[in-house]
């Protein structure tokens, strides 16, 4: 959106405001805007007060699921923003204000990154262990397929230019059965579809959750790979499985379905991924050639670097091991290390 196109916007969001602010004058200003159509803007008020707007255009976006997820987020325990206005007609949610260190900010300034590990993984117990069916989304087989199929279209062809012979999309495609069938064997609960350092929120003791709205019913090990196989920041291997094994410790001891064995535990984990970073690779690349937004090409090799790891572990995943090995040696990824 254009500086001047967005100018009636922001007069309608100002205009809103006035009728909600009770008499005080207030500052706004943009704070951040997502992969959606959907900005963030920060209110000053003269009494030193903030608050944060949800601009959702609603010939783009629609308020609703964000609002009924985190009626069921807030209601397991979990920390949301508290919603003091909502108008539905113009897409516009006046919010509680988390700040503006996230979880990855506090990461960089030097923060205990075991404590905000353990308090991000606390958080996400308490969000599954609220999980029942027929609230949420079915996360099913076709919505986890149709996320894959992204990746040939988006990142390899269109990306890359690599075109697969039948051979090759065939056993890609059978790739996707073996991921898939991992997958959805998983316990199914709650997921918040993008429990990552950038939608989390170090604010003083709390951490907030934000960003929510596409949250789903599905595969339990879904936002532990969102959260210790972050597209935007990378740990060595030993330390996140440390944090993984205390996870499943805790949720064992909360009752959550995971598995009894850790081997199998960590399996499903490393296959979940598998489909996670499959996509996201697909994602990034249609934010730039769809959307024009490259700031997440620079995250590809990191994602990248997941997908062929994991891929290299497993037998049935030999041909997708392979692909990436083809896409590597031809210098389309540059390898990051940890």
């Amino acid at each position: 959106m254009s500086a001047q196109s967005a100018l009636p916007r922001e007069q309608e969001i100002r205009s809103w405001l006035a009728r909600h602010a009770h008499g005080k004058s207030f500052a706004l200003t943009l704070a951040s805007a997502d992969a959606s159509f959907r900005r963030y803007w920060r209110v000053l008020y003269d009494d030193g007060r903030s608050a944060i707007v949800m601009d959702a255009p609603p010939t783009q976006e629609d308020v609703r699921p964000w609002l009924r997820v985190r009626e069921l987020f807030a209601a397991a325990g979990v920390s949301t923003p508290a919603v003091f206005a909502a108008d539905l007609e113009r897409g516009l949610l006046l919010l509680s204000d988390f700040g503006d260190l996230t979880f990855l900010g506090a990461l960089k300034q030097g923060a205990d990154a075991d404590d905000l590990y353990r308090r991000a993984l606390s958080e996400l117990i308490k969000l599954q262990c609220a999980s029942r069916a027929g609230v949420l989304p079915d996360y099913d087989r076709a919505a986890l397929l149709k996320e894959m199929q992204l990746f040939p279209e988006w990142y390899l062809a269109r990306h890359l230019g690599l075109c697969l012979d039948d051979e090759e999309r065939n056993a890609l495609a059978r790739v996707f059965d073996a991921i898939l069938a991992v997958n959805l064997a998983e316990p199914r609960v709650f997921v918040h579809r993008d429990y990552h350092s950038r939608n989390l929120m170090a604010c003083g003791d709390v951490l907030g959750v934000i960003d929510f709205q596409d949250a789903v019913y599905g595969p339990l090990s879904y936002d532990l790979v969102s959260l210790l196989k972050d597209a935007y920041i990378a740990w060595e291997e030993d330390i996140t499985l440390d944090w993984l094994i205390r996870y499943w410790q805790e949720a064992k001891r909360a009752g959550l379905p995971v598995a009894t064995d850790f081997g199998e535990f960590y399996r499903a984990y490393e296959w979940m991924g598998v489909q996670r970073h499959i996509k996201v690779l697909g994602i990034f690349a249609r934010l730039w050639h769809r959307d024009g937004k490259n700031a997440y090409l620079a995250d590809m090799p990191r994602v990248f670097t997941y997908l062929h790891r994991a891929a290299r572990r497993y037998g049935a995943l030999t041909p997708l091991a392979r692909l990436l090995e083809r896409i590597e040696g031809h210098g389309a990824t540059i390898q990051y290390t940890f």
